[in-house]
């Protein structure tokens, strides 16, 4: 499950249980509209409830950072799991955006709204 929050140019990522391939759709969904309305914005991913991700969603989520590699100004992954942190990591190579990895959400959030 996934809930999803636009406020002007950040846009909050919620997952919970399982991410899915129609989860992620709506996610990109969501930030097509606010890159079309907003320019470059800014992204919240809190995962520390995401319990797996399923091989599709893996392979969409390659192709759609790839289109959108300039799109993203900040992006915060908020999450404790060591394999998420690397999975994050690896994802520095697909967009053009200052990606950081923070244990609490409160923090990247702050970060998030700090001018660059």
């Amino acid at each position: 499950m996934i809930a999803i929050k636009s406020e002007g140019k950040l846009v909050s990522v919620s997952v919970i249980g399982e991410f899915t391939l129609a989860d992620y759709k709506e996610f990109e969904q969501e930030v097509e509209h606010d890159i079309q309305f907003q320019g470059g914005v800014n992204l919240l991913m809190d995962l520390r409830d995401m319990v797996n991700y399923t091989l599709d969603l893996a392979w969409e989520e390659i192709k759609f950072s790839r289109r959108h590699r300039y799109d993203f100004r900040k992006i915060a992954v908020v999450t404790g799991d060591e394999w998420m942190v690397w999975v994050a990591w690896l994802n520095r190579l697909f967009v053009d955006a200052d990606l950081r990895v923070f244990d609490e959400p409160g923090i990247a959030l702050e970060w998030l709204e700090t001018e660059q």
